[in-house]
């Protein structure tokens, strides 16, 4: 092996076009990687090597005759959510298990369409619904950084798997932080595009209008490089935005000065109980940002309280409408009954985790007539007034800094018992997806334990641009990105 599979999408890129390595030698490395510490990690649920590598070969036969993309023959992981012609879509869930996908996401088809590799599946919490990838139903993932703790979720093993470089980059979803949560559990980039940016078509909904796909990558411009090649009009997606896609990666300056530049402070988003080592390690990034010549100022989040519990309304209300077409009638599971009342119940009761049903109880109760008025309207009108407090504090700012998380990464088992505790841990990135903006997590620091910690850049709705630049600026003057776990 010769750790092709450390490198990240530009470097791969350069060795790519001055011929120095093929697409296959690439795969070929990736894939020892999983097969030496895959078994450890745990990031894969199934994985197509001839696939992959047939995939690899028709990479180097389109560079051979000229093509020339950054994003051709790089190997991708996909989160097991999205759909891949031909391949597994179980959102690792038994209700799901032998679904094969009969078509491709448009982010696949877009990937294709470039060239790109796609590796396999990657193991989540069940139909993305967690923050520990603990509620998964057909894989354990542990965090590469150390074993015994979780990676993060519902996006855990798209992380890992590029923590532990068993993949070059990897395909998340993000419906409360799913994708910067796991990323900065696991010392990565991740980005979590504008609502509307990226396509949802062949994406299983957990809910509708939060769900955004996203990169976890090794560095901000890798997670530019392959924004590039998934956002995008999609006629068949109503919430796709027609938008030209800007030249995110070229659009990324060689000089990391962040004069002119003003970044909000939000004093909401510094919660009690907050880790000390993850304020220290955020507000000296923050300082770090000033240095680069930023202007750091204060702004306000007031309604960011409420988000947890407007979130927690309405992504459960969106889910229990969304999961009711697995029934056992039309794909997965079945276990026959006497009727189709006993057949719907039986399946989804075996088919369906703790967690799962959980979310669905929760959302057919606030949607239920007494309680609509009281629980649903109420957190649409509160959902507004946190996308207000947003609009308001750009208008004094460029973007938004702040931790992504209250805490590093946790043992496994440490908060399964409780679920609310869990809950809190998306209380700094559930209020971008309920406002639709898009934001960016990135290694700032290591807790005394070796623990990553992320900090989070956050910006107005379709600036990716912004958020990237500063991400780039951080990243191009510290060596956060470069630390590697020993598997």
């Amino acid at each position: 092996m010769a750790d092709l599979n450390k490198l990240t999408i530009s470097e791969l890129a350069e060795k790519l076009a001055a011929g120095d390595c093929t697409s296959v030698d690439i795969v070929n490395d990736v894939l020892a990687a999983i097969d030496a510490t895959d078994a450890k990690v745990g990031a894969y649920l199934t994985l197509d090597r001839a696939d992959a590598l047939a995939q690899a070969k028709a990479a180097d036969e389109r560079r051979a005759a000229g093509e020339r993309n950054p994003m051709l023959g790089i190997p991708v992981a996909i989160k097991d959510l999205l759909n891949v012609k031909g391949q597994p879509c179980t959102c690792s869930s038994k209700i799901l298990e032998g679904y094969t996908a009969p078509y491709d996401a448009t982010v696949i088809a877009k990937l294709r369409s470039v060239g790109a590799v796609l590796l396999g599946r990657v193991n989540m919490d069940e139909f993305a619904m967690g923050s520990s990838t603990e509620n998964a139903a057909l894989g354990k993932t542990s965090n590469p950084w150390d074993l015994d703790r979780v990676p993060g979720g519902s996006s855990g093993g798209s992380a890992a798997s590029v923590a532990s470089d068993e993949a070059i980059v990897s395909l998340g979803s993000d419906t409360g932080g799913s994708i910067r949560q796991p990323a900065a559990f696991c010392g990565c980039v991740g980005v979590k595009p504008t609502y509307g940016r990226v396509s949802r078509l062949g994406l299983t909904a957990f809910a509708s209008s939060l769900d955004q796909i996203g990169p976890i990558s090794k560095t901000v411009k890798d997670s530019a490089l392959i924004l590039e090649a998934i956002c995008g009009h999609d006629e068949k997606d109503s919430s796709s935005i027609e938008m030209e896609v800007p030249a995110f990666a070229a659009n990324l300056p060689a000089d990391p000065s962040l004069a002119g530049m003003k970044l909000g402070l939000p004093k909401e988003y510094f919660v009690e109980g907050m880790d000390p080592e993850v304020e220290k390690a955020v507000r000296a990034a923050v300082e770090h940002c000033r240095s680069l010549g930023a202007e750091i100022v204060d702004v306000s989040l007031p309604n960011a309280k409420y988000a947890i519990a407007v979130y927690y309304i309405i992504a459960t209300a969106e889910a229990s409408a969304n999961l009711a077409r697995f029934d056992g009638i039309r794909y997965g599971m079945r276990l026959d009954g006497k009727d189709p009342a006993e057949l719907y119940g039986k399946t989804r009761a075996a088919g369906f985790g703790p967690e799962v049903k959980r979310r669905i109880i929760l959302g057919t109760y606030v949607l239920s007539s007494g309680y609509y008025d009281a629980y649903y309207k109420k957190a649409q009108k509160v959902r507004t007034l946190i996308r207000d407090d947003f609009t308001k504090a750009f208008e004094q700012c460029d973007a938004i800094l702040s931790p992504v998380t209250p805490t590093p990464a946790y043992l496994k088992g440490e908060k399964t018992a409780d679920p609310l505790k869990m809950y809190l841990d998306d209380i700094l990135t559930t209020p971008i997806n309920l406002a639709g903006n898009c934001a960016l997590s990135l290694p700032c620091g290591f807790a005394s334990n070796g623990m990553p910690i992320g900090m989070q850049i956050i910006g107005d709705a379709f600036q990716e641009d912004t958020i990237l630049k500063v991400g780039h600026a951080y990243e191009q003057t510290t060596d956060w990105h470069k630390s590697r776990p020993a598997l």
